[in-house]
């Protein structure tokens, strides 16, 4: 049960700061200036024909 402690006490602390800044770079990144033009593009995709 040593070993389960162990990550436990991983994942409450530094797990949870990792997958905090991993959100709030995806956020960031998604939400960045000049995003908008290649967001577009990449939804028109499945509607362009080959």
């Amino acid at each position: 049960m040593e070993t389960y402690t162990a990550m436990r006490h991983f994942a409450d602390s530094w797990g949870l700061l990792a997958m905090t800044l991993f959100f709030a770079g995806v956020v960031l990144f998604t939400l960045r200036p000049g995003g908008g033009k290649q967001a577009a593009d990449a939804a028109e995709i499945p509607l362009k024909e080959d």
